[in-house]
C-alpha cells in the first residue's frame, strides 16, 4: 500500500466524484480508478458503489475514511518531523522504455549521486504502458519514455537491401520501421527485445537496425568503432525521450533534484527539457 493510493482515495469523497477527483489530480478517470480497485483489493473491502450514473462512496468507505485521513495526516507529521532530509535520503525510482538510454542515464546519474551520496536510485527497464501506469500511481517518481514527432518521409531502399534486425512488437522503433518502406513490407532476418541486444548482434555483423540516435552516439560499441550511426536521407521524424514525473500532491525533494539532473544534461546536450532526436540506422563498419 502506498501514500499515493490513500491521497487519491481521499480525493474521491473531498470532490464529489471520481471524474472531479481525476480531473484536479491530473489523472485519467480509468487510471484513477484502477488505483482505487487496487487499494480496494490490498484492504478487501469495496470503498466505493460503482452505478450507472457514478460511483459512490461504500458504507465500509464511510467508515475508513476518518482512519485514511488520518493516515496522510501522520504520514505528513512524519515528513515536518523529518525535514527535508527524509525526502532527500529516499529511494527515487526511475522507468526507462529501455537500457538504450544508458549513455544519457549515466552521466546525470553520476552527476546526481555527487550532490547526493545517501540517495539511492533504482532504474528500471519497462514497457511505456507500465511506466505511464507507474507515474499514475506512485510506482515510478521519473519516467524516460519515446515519442515519435513529424511526418515520415525517409527512403527505405538501402535498409531494404540488409539484413535487418527487428525491436520487439509494442516498441516505437518497431512501429517507425514498418512505416519506413510505403508500402513495401521490410524483411526481418533477426528479431530482439531491447535496443542493447540489438547493438550486439550488430556489431557481430549480423545486420543492421534502427534506432534513436541518443542510444548509439557515445555507447561504448560506438566509442570502440564497432557501430556506426547513419541518419536516414531525407528524414523529418524525430524521436522524442521525453521525461515524466509521478503525478502527486507531495514531490520528494530528491526526485525533483534528479529531474533537474536530467534537464541540465539535456539541455548540455542541445535538446532542451525534452530531449528530441532523429532515428539513425545502426551498422558494423
Amino acid at each position: 500500500m502506498r501514500t499515493e493510493q490513500l491521497e487519491y482515495m481521499a480525493a474521491v469523497p473531498r470532490l464529489g466524484s471520481l471524474r472531479r477527483a481525476a480531473d484536479e489530480l491530473r489523472l485519467s478517470q480509468p487510471a484513477l480508478s484502477e488505483t482505487v480497485r487496487n487499494l480496494e483489493r490490498e484492504l478487501g473491502v469495496d470503498l466505493l458503489e460503482r452505478k450507472r450514473t457514478g460511483a459512490t462512496m461504500s458504507a465500509a468507505g464511510q467508515e475508513l475514511m476518518p482512519r485514511i485521513v488520518d493516515v496522510l495526516e501522520a504520514v505528513d507529521r512524519l515528513r515536518v518531523a523529518a525535514g527535508e532530509q527524509h525526502r532527500i535520503s529516499r529511494m527515487v525510482r526511475v522507468g526507462t522504455v529501455n537500457a538504450a538510454t544508458v549513455p544519457l542515464l549515466i552521466p546525470v546519474l553520476r552527476d546526481f549521486r555527487a550532490a547526493h551520496p545517501v540517495t539511492q536510485v533504482e532504474v528500471v527497464g519497462a514497457q511505456q504502458t507500465e511506466i505511464h501506469r507507474g507515474l499514475a500511481e506512485g510506482g515510478f517518481d521519473l519516467g524516460l519514455v519515446n515519442q515519435l514527432a513529424g511526418r515520415d518521409e525517409v527512403s527505405a531502399d538501402d535498409l531494404l537491401t540488409v539484413p535487418l534486425i527487428a525491436m520487439r512488437t509494442g516498441c516505437v522503433m518497431h512501429r517507425y520501421v514498418h512505416r519506413l518502406p510505403a508500402g513495401r513490407a521490410p524483411a526481418f532476418s533477426y528479431s530482439t527485445d531491447g535496443a542493447e541486444m540489438g547493438k550486439l548482434m550488430v556489431a557481430e555483423g549480423l545486420g543492421a537496425t534502427v534506432l534513436p540516435d541518443f542510444s548509439v552516439v557515445g555507447d561504448p560499441l560506438e566509442r570502440a568503432g564497432t557501430l556506426v550511426c547513419r541518419p536516414p536521407a531525407d528524414d523529418s521524424t524525430r524521436v522524442l525521450l521525453m521525461l515524466q514525473r509521478r503525478r502527486a500532491g507531495s514531490v520528494p525533494q530528491a526526485a525533483r533534484d534528479l529531474h533537474e539532473t536530467f534537464v541540465r544534461r539535456a539541455v548540455e546536450l542541445g535538446g532542451g527539457p525534452v530531449s528530441g532526436s532523429r532515428p539513425a540506422a545502426s551498422s558494423s563498419p
